[in-house]
């Protein structure tokens, strides 16, 4: 059966917007390499992000006051829990990114999806398919071959290996917990309210947390730190989430987030033409085998 045209239009927008915040999404990885190189603390990214971010959705949030009403359950759900995890996120994924280059710190964040499968499983009483179940060893096959698939020239890391592939670990776990989160969260609040919270209760803990630690964040000492930073809270974070939105307006969340998945071959792509961050053959494979796993989990939960 043929779509009028007013709908398959509707259709190419959605898709195009998927794609869009995937491409997006995949600057986050040389983004905050260049933020390295630039003499940016790796503990100090993720705070900085945040903060632009939540500055830039406060002045969305003006035209559209909804966006700052919110009860004492909600407070707790998201700004403490989603908080936590927003921070639990941040830090960790910028160590994986510097210990182990973009392309295996984003295989690692994509083994949420499996992560998120086994505990809807589990936690919310999902399906777990054999077809799932294949698709998921796909995935930490492909990982395991992305990672262990950079070439030896690489530039010498800001972290060391085993904290990167720590870090990509605990940022995986907490993506998932923000995804099992969301389930709950966005058909009662919203996900641009969620958003919002979630991304202020990550930055209270950072800003709290830091400093306890020893690492309170520097600001960007040059232009070119704050147009990276910038790029980083308001395109990656504020922009990215806006376009995915408006994709599931008009697609289904399934292929709005097989559109997405572009993200990390966007990543590989960039670290290597702009950082010469080189995969061998095998970890190119492996790349493509978790894209391919993460798509096709998409597409069955789809049909299911």
């Amino acid at each position: 059966m043929t779509l009028p045209k007013s709908s398959q239009r509707t259709r190419i927008i959605g898709y195009a917007c998927g794609l869009a915040a995937g491409a997006i999404w995949g600057t986050t990885g040389p983004l905050s390499t260049a933020l390295y190189a630039e003499g940016a603390a790796i503990t100090a990214v993720g705070f900085w992000r945040l903060l632009l971010a939540v500055l830039g959705l406060t002045v969305y949030g003006l035209f559209g006051r909804d966006l700052f009403r919110i009860d004492r359950r909600g407070i707790f759900l998201i700004m403490v829990l989603g908080g936590a995890l927003v921070a639990l996120f941040e830090v960790p994924f910028q160590y994986a990114i510097a210990g182990l280059g973009v392309a295996p710190a984003v295989a690692l964040l994509y083994t949420a999806p499996v992560t998120v499968a086994i505990a809807g499983y589990f936690i919310l009483k999902e399906k777990l398919t054999p077809v799932r179940i294949a698709l998921a060893t796909g995935v930490m096959i492909g990982v395991w071959l992305t990672v262990h698939g950079e070439a030896a020239d690489q530039s010498q890391p800001t972290a060391s290996r085993l904290a990167g592939i720590l870090g990509g670990l605990i940022a995986a776990l907490s993506y998932a917990g923000s995804a099992i989160l969301a389930r709950y969260i966005v058909p009662r609040y919203g996900s641009k309210k969620m958003l919002y919270w979630e991304l202020v209760g990550g930055l209270i803990f950072l800003a709290v947390l830091l400093p306890m630690f020893g690492q309170t964040p520097k600001p960007p000492v040059n232009i070119a730190g704050w147009a990276y930073v910038a790029a980083l809270g308001i395109g990656a974070v504020v922009a990215a989430n806006f376009l995915f939105f408006a994709a599931m307006k008009r697609i289904d969340a399934a292929p709005a987030s097989i559109a997405a998945s572009v993200e990390p071959l966007v990543g590989a792509v960039l670290s290597l033409l702009l950082f010469n961050q080189q995969l061998r053959w095998f970890g190119w494979l492996g790349l493509a085998m978790v894209i391919g796993g993460v798509t096709g989990g998409y597409a069955e939960e789809a049909e299911a």
